[in-house]
């Protein structure tokens, strides 16, 4: 079965990089972890990390705590950088300097830099989208727009070396999508295969009609409120 996968190359490794800080999604970084995970099983020459402003546990969105493996000083210049999403913690972030400043420099010295859900909102207020194409979760995409980006309906949106993905699971297939992009379709579907990513969701495809009728508004504004308390003037800007 691995008779076709590229040769063993001398060439130096490429580090695919998640960023990890407190209270994000899981599986907007779990997800397409697993498939670079997968990718460096077949294929030599690819390593994936997670990074971290420090190396301890830090709390998710659910019951789940993670750990990076590495801190950005650790791994300064990825080949790709990954960052993922959620919801208050995400949202109050985009205020977090820090973190931001630490996007700027990273993503300064990658070669791709992704996103996965409101991760895209993270790059948006580093000021790293401006000008670009762009989509996040469907809750927050207009959004992308305070930030100067173009929100764009879309399962992922490549704009030069940026891709950014919806909402959770799309990160699965930006990930895949990436993949065939760097070790081409064969080695792709392979790791598709291998984590037997073929989705046949019990209720069908999702009904949008909830989402295009604006009645989930109210929810997501209070969420954004609840976020940003302590930064008004961000919390202003974003709300207007």
């Amino acid at each position: 079965m691995t008779e076709n996968l590229p040769a063993p190359s001398a060439a130096p490794v490429k580090t695919i990089a998640f960023v990890l800080y407190p209270g994000l999604t899981p599986l907007d970084i779990v997800g397409p972890l697993q498939v670079f995970a997968a990718l460096g099983d077949l294929v030599p020459g690819y390593l994936t990390v997670v990074v971290g402003e420090r190396i301890e546990p830090m709390s998710s969105d659910t019951a789940l705590s993670l750990v990076p493996s590495h801190t950005f000083e650790d791994m300064p210049e990825p080949h790709t950088l990954i960052v993922p999403g959620g919801l208050v913690p995400t949202l109050a972030a985009m205020a977090d300097e820090s973190l931001l400043r630490n996007l700027r420099e990273t993503a300064a010295r990658s070669q791709v830099v992704g996103s996965v859900c409101t991760g895209s909102l993270l790059l948006a207020a580093a000021g790293l989208l401006e000008g670009r194409q762009a989509t996040t979760h469907w809750m927050y995409r207009d959004l992308l727009a305070r930030f100067g980006a173009t929100p764009v309906v879309r399962r992922w949106v490549e704009d030069g070396h940026f891709i950014t993905a919806a909402g959770v699971s799309a990160g699965i297939d930006m990930a895949l999508h990436l993949v065939g992009r760097l070790a081409g379709n064969e080695v792709a579907r392979m790791v598709q295969l291998f984590i037997e990513y073929d989705p046949e969701p019990p209720f069908g495809p999702i009904d949008w009609t909830a989402a295009d009728s604006g009645q989930y508004a109210p929810f997501a504004g209070q969420l954004l409120e609840n976020a940003l308390t302590d930064y008004p003037a961000l919390l202003a800007h974003l709300s207007n």
